[in-house]
């Protein structure tokens, strides 16, 4: 994110003309302002002579915008844990605390008209995908400002492009490969990134879709956001194989230090090019954490420590070591980050009040959006046999 340099720069330039080359000096040091660093141990590599580059950085501006986007998540995670606990939010809610630098560092280097799918623990990626925080929140809540007007919660998410949480263990699995084969069978130059837990891993329809995509040579990127933990047992008793990257003969993969923002980032165009360039899918192993439980129904405490928590907390953070990084190599201020802090925080507070008091859809739009262009006086039967709504639109 940009901090007003520029806006700076226009408004004094306007009233003094001496005072340009002072505040364009501002303007071009914000614009030079590099994080760099190496990430000796951010990577593993599976049946790959070459990896990523180890050496990763981002401008200040891209440093800045990915910590606020990291920020917006996190904290639009923590509305949705308190109105979940205010019974403002029923049903399901999986919540992705801890795992920002995921989403963000990913849709950093992804292309406008690349796809995307996920699992049920989708509110990160569906705000990066393109959707207002007020637009999470809302459907959360079952309000008609919400992505899908309340009617779809938090399973039920979509954006161009982004084909949504889906609630079915693994089921988006070979959904994915089947998007990414309509990128291949129209000769366009994406990819579809496919994502799946640690949980999910074990499925046999990721195993069935790989054999596919590996047949096909399909321009997907088949991503184990690896968190620990698959509902309340940890990856380790539950797979005889933990090393998800390597969980395929035929398939390269690569494991990343899913907390390292800039390592996600670069491992991801490493991976794309790859898929884009015809070579076929790709793995790739995100080693993350969840600092809540499997969803808002689960402590998260019973098979795992509260001082193992705090210990990530304290030590992996994705958005914290970020944030020291930037501050220590000279590249942002504590006075920047604050500010970017109040403004997210004003924002999911203005989401909140949206989440809590829009109006609910009314009972008659329970029977709209069932079909697409249905004709004049289409009925639409409802829960029993002599309940029926004529659509006339």
């Amino acid at each position: 994110m940009n901090i007003y340099p520029k806006y700076l720069t226009r408004c004094f330039f306007q009233k003094n003309q001496l005072n340009s080359t002072f505040f364009n000096s501002i303007r071009d040091a914000s614009q030079t302002a590099k994080l760099e660093y190496n990430a000796n141990n951010a990577y593993k590599l599976h049946m790959l002579n070459d990896g990523p580059s180890t050496n990763v950085s981002c401008t200040r501006d891209e440093g800045l915008s990915f910590y606020r986007d990291m920020q917006m998540v996190r904290r639009m995670e923590a509305s949705a844990n308190n109105m979940y606990k205010a019974k403002l939010i029923r049903g399901f809610c999986h919540l992705y605390s801890g795992q920002e630098a995921v989403c963000v560092g990913m849709k950093s280097v992804m292309d406008k008209k690349d796809s995307l799918i996920t699992a049920y623990r989708a509110h990160g990626w569906t705000y990066m995908m393109g959707v207002s925080v007020t637009g999470v929140l809302a459907e959360l809540t079952g309000r008609k400002s919400g992505c899908a007007e309340g009617k779809g919660g938090s399973m039920h998410m979509y954006a161009p492009n982004f084909y949504g949480g889906n609630g079915i263990v693994g089921a988006q699995v070979p959904l994915g490969a089947g998007v990414a084969f309509a990128h291949k069978y129209r000769g366009e130059p994406n990819v579809c990134i496919t994502l799946y837990g640690d949980g999910a891993a074990n499925q046999g329809q990721v195993f069935e879709a790989y054999n596919m995509a590996k047949l096909w040579l399909l321009p997907c990127i088949f991503v184990c956001e690896n968190n620990g933990y698959g509902m309340g047992t940890s990856s380790a008793r539950a797979s005889a194989n933990p090393n998800f990257y390597t969980r395929c003969e035929y398939i390269p993969g690569i494991w990343v230090d899913g907390m390292d923002i800039l390592a996600v980032r670069e491992a991801t165009k490493f991976a794309r090019d790859w898929c884009v360039s015809g070579k076929g899918p790709m793995i790739m192993e995100m080693a993350t954490y969840r600092y809540f439980g499997h969803s808002m129904s689960d402590p998260g405490t019973s098979y795992r420590t509260r001082e193992e928590i705090q210990d990530v907390r304290k030590s992996r953070d994705p958005i914290t070591s970020f944030r020291e990084k930037l501050i220590q190599n000279n590249v942002a201020t504590e006075e920047e980050f604050k500010t970017i802090d109040n403004e997210v925080k004003k924002i999911i507070e203005d989401a909140e009040s949206h989440a809590q008091n829009d109006p609910e859809l009314p009972v008659d739009e329970l029977y709209s959006h069932v079909y697409s262009n249905p004709p004049a006086n289409f009925k639409i039967r409802g829960c029993d046999n002599f309940t029926y709504k004529a659509i006339t639109k």
